[in-house]
């Protein structure tokens, strides 16, 4: 890969924001935080957020996508304590957060906002999304207290995450009364995992101008091709992963066979195949958020808008995923 050459930054859906084709999931910094996730993720100490984070901008990546569900609150501050020691300012980058829905009505959004300023501690909020679809609320009332938001100035942007193709329209369709695009919906997609592919998800996203961000795009790491380097490494994973990853290495393989023989020519890891296939195989309508727990991992993550696959590639690649047994 040249140093020279980088994937172009490309819409916000709708919106007047350009964001990189790669962006920084901050999930990961939720460790040690409150909640399940706090509790999920290992620690890691704040000079190493500080770190992994720099890494990422230093490769180019100009937004952030965390949520009030990662540590309740706790990735939101970290993330704003180690873009500060960066030396960025609000103007610099942009971030995304969520709401939790689950047990709460939309009379929630407007009080629980005041949190994620807080946490975020002086960063604006550039995208905030509905995290799922399973509230006491619908789509509608949601949006409706979103668009709110957009007016008070509170928020720049509206989106939703993991919502299905007909609720994905509702919510369009409501902010669009209000003059207000939807701009992303935040789906599992990896290829691995292309069920948006046939559910409609990614075609009403097209249709409709939504960016769809891809979460989980080297699914659970099998699609960096480390475990099939190395299966003693399935010994450090928590065991409620390890079954799930044991199952899918056989799986995976013919894919991570092809992506070592593409990566040898543009000098890329077997993951830098896999996230830049996803930012390049619809075109600029999926952006996606692989997380870093590691400087290298971040380096890497950036490293992967340093090339484009050509067209064979991507086909060979779309071939082989969907012939997976």
């Amino acid at each position: 890969m040249t140093n020279e050459f980088i994937l172009p930054k490309r819409s916000l859906g709708k919106t007047e924001m350009q964001i990189t084709p790669i962006g920084f999931g901050a999930m990961e910094l939720s460790g040690g935080g409150g909640g399940i996730l706090g509790s999920a993720f290992p620690k890691i100490q704040q000079e190493d957020k500080n770190a992994i984070v720099k890494a990422a901008l230093d490769g180019g990546i100009n937004w952030f996508d965390t949520a009030e569900m990662y540590g309740n609150g706790f990735s939101e501050h970290s993330l704003s304590v180690a873009l500060k020691a960066a030396g960025k300012k609000d103007e610099d980058v942009l971030i995304a957060t969520k709401w939790w829905p689950i047990f709460r009505t939309a009379k929630n959004i407007p009080i629980t906002i005041e949190d994620r300023i807080r946490f975020l501690g002086g960063f604006s909020i550039a995208l905030y999304m509905v995290h799922n679809a399973l509230s006491f609320a619908s789509p509608e009332a949601e949006m409706d207290a979103m668009a709110d938001l957009v007016e008070a100035g509170k928020i720049r942007s509206v989106g939703v995450s993991n919502f299905s193709p007909s609720q994905m329209r509702r919510a369009h369709a409501r902010l669009l009364k209000r003059g207000i695009p939807l701009a992303v919906n935040e789906v599992n997609y990896s290829l691995l995992n292309r069920k948006i592919e046939r559910d409609g998800t990614l075609a009403a996203a097209k249709e409709l101008g939504i960016t769809l961000i891809a979460y989980t795009p080297l699914a659970s790491g099998l699609l960096s091709g480390k475990y099939h380097k190395d299966p003693e490494l399935l010994k450090k994973v928590a065991p409620f992963r390890r079954l799930s990853l044991q199952r899918k290495l056989g799986r995976a393989r013919p894919l991570i066979g092809a992506m070592e023989q593409i990566g040898a020519k543009y000098s890329a890891t077997v993951a830098q195949v896999a996230l830049n296939w996803l930012i390049t195989y619809s075109g600029d309508i999926v952006v996606t958020i692989p997380g870093a727990t590691k400087v290298h991992q971040a380096e890497q993550n950036a490293g992967a808008m340093k090339f484009a696959l050509a067209p064979d590639e991507l086909a060979r690649l779309d071939e082989i995923s969907n012939n997976l047994k």
